[in-house]
């Protein structure tokens, strides 16, 4: 049965509020602005109104309008809170299904985001999440399969650490039909549902920002790919990119020996190596002044490393990469792409729950990227 209009006026103001759009302090539609929009009556939209003010999302100044909450409560308690309480929810799992979430490491660049994620969709379903961090150890991330397998899990969701060989606790949950999806990559032969962002158009996309400029030049700096389809992907989208302007890579241009990513992205050690590799490979390919690089904190040390050379940045040398924290005051400081990785924690707690209600799932999931604008291009 559809929901009271009343409840149809909250729930449009609740997302706008919960994506941003709506940011706190601001104007919140008035009570005839509302009428006029959902064609109703101005009591259902003052009864909306008061309803979001009793949820505390918005404040209510006499005089003056409402205006959203500028301590705001968790959303997702408070989208849990509503559902339950007018009976829109209906918890897929009744007897309370258990998630283990298994991932190397996060940072503010990536991951965190892909948990607040995984952790929305299990609330609103009702589920719990259990995560274990393995630091990009095949040991550590076979012993979190076991571990949860023991403790009676319902499903897995996974993203797979680095490395030239698959996980064979992993491979025997998938050969066993145990419910499990990858996030970020996907693995090669693996009949596993996975969601992840498609890395080779991202990469095409980052790299033609600087191919369609007269007169750049432009090299490829990552982790090593170890079978990593994440890295793989992108040199590929890279390489398209290239040829597609009848531009041949030489494999002397690509780079792919830095060590600077999660886990324990910024230790002393890595940092160190990594800049002497960075600088030493700028200084061998004095012909490249544009670079695209596989993640944010690499890209953190090729800036470093060109400002420290004397460089400008983007007028002698230009950089685009993946990921970036948030900025909700300044220019991002790269041009990169945005994964979305809320989008991707959501939909792997989907797959998990068709899963365990017999539903046939896909084993390709792809999210959709966007390119953000940064300071470390001309304008795109």
């Amino acid at each position: 049965m559809e929901n009271p209009l009343y409840e149809q006026i909250f729930n449009y103001i609740f997302q706008k509020i919960n994506d941003g759009e709506l940011k706190k302090g601001e104007r919140v539609p008035s009570e005839k602005e509302l009428a006029a929009h959902f064609n109703v009556s101005r009591i259902t939209s003052k009864k909306a109104l008061e309803m979001l003010s009793q949820y505390k999302l918005i404040e209510r100044i006499q005089g003056k309008g409402s205006f959203v909450a500028e301590v705001l409560p968790d959303l997702n308690e408070t989208k849990l809170q509503k559902q339950m309480e007018s009976g829109e929810a209906e918890p897929v799992n009744e007897d309370g299904r258990i998630f283990g979430v298994i991932l190397p490491d996060f940072g503010d660049a990536f991951g965190a985001d892909l948990i607040r994620g995984i952790e929305e969709q299990c609330a609103i379903n009702g589920c719990v999440m259990m995560m274990k961090l393995t630091y990009d150890n095949r040991e550590e991330e076979e012993a979190a399969i076991r571990t949860f397998i023991k403790l009676g899990v319902d499903g897995i969701i996974v993203f797979p650490g680095h490395g030239e060989h698959y996980n064979s606790e992993l491979l025997r949950l998938v050969l066993n039909g145990f419910p499990i999806v990858l996030v970020d990559r996907y693995l090669k032969g693996i009949a596993a549902s996975a969601v992840y962002t498609d890395n080779r158009k991202a990469a095409y996309d980052l790299t033609n920002i600087l191919l369609r400029q007269e007169g750049r030049h432009v090299g490829f700096l990552s982790t090593p790919a170890d079978n990593t389809t994440t890295i793989e992907d992108r040199i590929l989208g890279f390489s398209d990119a290239c040829m597609q302007q009848g531009i041949t890579p030489k494999p002397e241009h690509i780079m792919t020996n830095l060590y600077s990513t999660l886990p324990q992205s910024f230790e002393t050690i890595r940092v160190q190596y990594d800049i002497e590799t960075v600088r030493h490979f700028v200084d061998i390919n004095k012909d490249l002044n544009a670079y695209v690089v596989s993640e944010y904190n690499l890209a953190l040390i090729l800036r470093e490393v060109l400002l420290s050379l004397g460089k400008r940045i983007p007028e002698d040398y230009q950089i685009v990469c993946f990921d970036s924290p948030s900025q909700p005051f300044d220019d991002y400081l790269f041009t990169h792409v945005r994964q979305n990785e809320r989008d991707t924690g959501r939909k792997a707690v989907e797959l998990l729950l068709r899963r365990l209600n017999n539903e046939v799932t896909e084993l390709n999931n792809i999210v959709v990227h966007e390119i953000v604008q940064g300071n470390s291009t001309i304008s795109i």
